[in-house]
């Protein structure tokens, strides 16, 4: 089977004849920070936010941009000339590798590029139906998950709470608090009106819930940005997750207890059809520019 073709500093090569130094500091520490972007028939969802957050985490652990935003998209364009379809782009960026293992942050590295496309997986007809199960857990993690870092044990942690339950996400919560799940935002709804926790350094800042703030606001939905405490969470008549490649997905229990009515609500119907309303939008606007 021929492997799929990947960038790495620059080249487009198969996936299978990259290679990574050990002393990489992206490999010795996690000392690098990724992106995950949509791209709905060759057309990337929200590409300069994307690049924009990139940006953010770069400075956040002191890292040079190696390309502008233009840059970047123009790389990403030659690696999606081998993929088409819709496609997940995996982008990391580590500090480089250094002469000798070392904590402190060397000077002069060039940094590690890396990037592949996998096909994009969104949720199923039957996981949009029925919506999909949550189990809740402490939010163990650092006090920096504003930056989009490769260091995520943290969150793989989390996230086996729920594999572990046969769950679908682990909601978290810091000090009696909603901040976010393991791989996904968290919005909840409570007579009609939706809320999401406020962008701080404890929730990563998410593209895809950017995107749903905006179209509550279009599509006049009541929303706000707040913080949610626990209590409300469980008391909630809807929860929903969203991420770049769960789009927005209903949760309907939640610690093996019925959300709501146990099923889908209608607002959630609602904001799933805005968003699939701004997809259609996109790949329209692909096929006229293709």
């Amino acid at each position: 089977m021929t492997s799929p073709i990947a960038h790495f500093n620059g080249e487009l090569l198969p996936l299978d004849e990259i290679r990574v130094s050990p002393l990489d500091r992206g490999f010795i520490f996690g000392d690098g920070v990724y992106e995950v972007i949509p791209a709905y028939g060759g057309r990337l969802l929200r590409a300069r936010e994307h690049f924009s957050r990139l940006q953010r985490s770069m400075d956040e652990i002191r890292l040079a941009n190696p390309h502008t935003v233009e840059g970047w998209i123009h790389e990403v364009d030659r690696l999606l000339a081998h993929h088409p379809g819709n496609q997940a782009v995996y982008i990391q960026v580590t500090r480089g590798v250094p002469p000798k293992r070392d904590h402190v942050i060397p000077k002069g590295l060039a940094p590690t590029v890396f990037m592949m496309a996998t096909p994009l997986s969104t949720p199923s007809p039957e996981m949009v139906e029925k919506g999909v199960a949550c189990v809740t857990a402490k939010d163990f993690r650092w006090e920096k998950c504003h930056i989009k870092s490769t260091s995520l044990l943290g969150n793989v942690l989390a996230r086996q709470v729920s594999a572990d339950a046969g769950a679908t996400e682990t909601i978290l919560f810091r000090d009696g608090f909603l901040t976010e799940a393991a791989a996904s935002n968290v919005f909840v709804v409570k007579g009609g009106k939706v809320a999401a926790a406020p962008q701080d350094n404890h929730i990563l800042l998410g593209i895809t819930y950017e995107l749903l703030t905006e179209l509550a606001r279009e599509g006049r939905l009541d929303f706000a940005i707040r913080p949610i405490p626990e209590a409300e969470v469980r008391a909630a008549d809807e929860i929903w997750l969203s991420s770049s490649t769960k789009e927005v997905l209903a949760v309907t229990t939640l610690d093996g207890k019925p959300v709501g009515a146990g099923v889908p609500g209608p607002v959630f119907r609602r904001m799933h059809a805005l968003f699939q309303e701004y997809k259609a939008k996109l790949a329209a606007a692909a096929a006229v520019a293709g």
